[in-house]
């Protein structure tokens, strides 16, 4: 931690999370705000200079950064550079960038992550959660530690199933699933982002199987997995973890 570092507010919840955006491009930037408003975040700042982000992070400490590689004044990286002589606050390139010069650079200067454009929308929420709770420490959050859907409910520190019947455990792909699912509970997540993270960033060939592991996990934890309540299927799209049952 510099001696002289700009934070933020201490962080709690996820969603509190104060976010900066950093792109010459308004129509990202727009993009970007719509979907992370629409997962929850509702404290975004936006900036189209490495100028203007860095006045912004003096004065109104981000708990993030997502920045571009290419900026009208100085590049992403130079731009990283000078925000770490005066803050510690994690960032995230999202960059049309794709060498792996420019990610392995990226990271060696002290970036969180590095997505590269395209990107799957989702795909760059699963890895900004990730982030944002290994940063501030909110794996301990109760959401993370007991699951509970209805007169069920999943330890997750145990990977056990109680309360229908007899306790069952979730195997390593339906706890990942699940998890995954529950990190973003009563929002859609895609088979492309559950297929990337069961699989360790694959995404294609799997989707067979991951209805296979999404039809075992319904009868570990639905009350009448042929109806399901709670885990449910959005067809062309992925599945949803609810908050209340479907009746």
């Amino acid at each position: 931690m510099n001696n002289s570092s700009v934070m933020p507010a201490p962080l709690r919840d996820l969603h509190d999370a104060r976010i900066l955006l950093v792109d010459d491009d308004p129509a990202l930037l727009t993009m970007l705000r719509t979907f992370l408003e629409q997962d929850g975040f509702t404290d975004l700042l936006t900036a189209q200079s490495a100028a203007d982000a860095l006045m912004i992070a003096r004065t109104t400490p981000p708990h993030i950064l997502i920045l571009d590689v290419i900026l009208p004044d100085i590049d992403g990286f130079s731009l990283l550079q000078q925000l770490r002589t005066f803050s510690d606050v994690p960032a995230l390139f999202l960059s049309a960038w794709d060498e792996d010069s420019a990610r392995l650079k990226g990271l060696g200067i002290g970036a969180d992550d590095y997505i590269t454009k395209p990107f799957l929308p989702q795909e760059l929420l699963l890895r900004l959660h990730a982030v944002l709770r290994r940063v501030y420490h909110l794996q301990d959050n109760v959401r993370e530690q007991r699951i509970q859907l209805g007169s069920v409910w999943i330890d997750m520190e145990t990977g056990l199933v109680h309360g229908n019947g007899d306790d069952k455990r979730l195997t390593a792909k339906e706890y990942t699933l699940l998890k995954t699912l529950n990190e973003n509970r009563n929002r859609i997540v895609t088979v492309d982002a559950l297929c990337k993270a069961a699989w360790e960033g694959a995404n294609f060939g799997y989707e067979n199987t991951l209805m296979v592991h999404m039809r075992h996990l319904r009868e570990k934890i639905e009350p009448d997995p042929s109806h399901p309540r709670y885990l449910v299927t959005m067809r062309g799209l992925g599945y949803r973890l609810l908050r209340e049952p479907e009746m």
